[in-house]
């Protein structure tokens, strides 16, 4: 305020005045957001999993659409991106995409992110151009180190592993070994596979690591679910929690369901702008833990 009234007058110095104000405000904002990291692994690489819900043809191509929507965001931050593996849909699209996300509380981000995301539009599929509702689901875990880390540690007993020939785009030509990975579980039937590397070893080890972090989720949730039969309460499948709605006809809104936030322009978010929604979702999440903790 004494600023602004000194500065009155002079053009020059009413310009480094606001310079300064907004940096000074960036700042600040900045810090506030740093106290909003209160997971213990937000600081860690994410790897996030995309994969076909309801909607056919058409939820194949949504799953394509948020991945270049993920792809567009670690662009504008400057975060590395590594896609280990995808299936592709027969007619159009992907069925399932994993990426690895490298960059400063990649984690923390994205875990935002996790959840059903619903897309509305006039499908491009349609000769009778009508609309349809896709669903696709985003999976967000932190990529794990070390076997030590966070209780995970996996016995060379309970994998199967198997190699293949890398199919897909680029797979043809990068590989031209058995150098694919499929790694089972077998205490839990989970199942991950790496197809990037020319190397066996490299996309043994990536697929590892992978592994580490479903297990790490699987754990997650399995403690969340013990939290909400000891508080009595019943909460709904992830998988049918949906978290955001893309509209894009017969008007335009991106609207996410927990914190209630709207976006008019759902192009700019398909493209890749979404901290608005991260940083809304880290308070709201902040908000609920505090609301928990008075609570008990």
């Amino acid at each position: 305020m004494e600023l602004d009234q000194l500065a009155e007058g002079d053009p020059e110095l009413e310009k480094q005045v606001a310079q300064e104000g907004v940096a000074i405000a960036d700042e600040l904002r900045r810090r506030e957001l740093d106290l909003l990291f209160t997971d213990p692994y937000a600081s860690h690489n994410a790897v996030v999993t995309i994969s076909v819900g309801q909607g056919g043809v058409e939820a194949q191509d949504w799953v394509e659409m948020l991945l270049r929507m993920y792809l567009k965001w670690a662009e504008r931050r400057g975060f590395e991106t590594e896609i280990i593996d995808e299936s592709r849909g027969e007619e159009a699209g992907l069925k399932s995409v994993t990426l690895i996300v490298r960059g400063p509380r990649a984690y923390g981000l994205l875990r935002s992110e996790h959840g059903v995301h619903r897309l509305v539009r006039i499908s491009p599929f349609d000769q009778n151009h009508r609309r349809h509702t896709s669903f696709a689901l985003v999976e967000v875990m932190p990529e794990l180190e070390s076997t030590d880390e966070a209780g995970i540690v996996i016995n060379p007993n309970d994998l199967r592993i198997d190699t293949y020939r890398s199919t897909g785009a680029g797979g043809q030509h990068v590989n031209k070994t058995d150098s694919a990975i499929r790694l089972t579980h077998l205490p839990t039937g989970i199942v991950v596979t790496c197809q990037n590397e020319r190397s066996q070893m490299k996309n043994r080890e990536t697929a590892m690591k992978v592994l580490k972090a479903r297990l790490f989720q699987r754990q997650q949730q399995e403690a969340a679910e013990h939290l909400d039969q000891i508080r009595g309460q019943v909460m709904p499948a992830e998988f049918g929690s949906q978290i955001r709605n893309y509209v894009l006809q017969p008007y335009t809104l991106v609207k996410d369901v927990r914190t209630g936030l709207e976006v008019g322009n759902a192009q700019a978010v398909l493209d890749g702008e979404i901290d608005p929604f991260i940083e809304a979702w880290l308070r709201w999440r902040l908000s609920q833990s505090s609301a928990v903790a008075q609570t008990s």
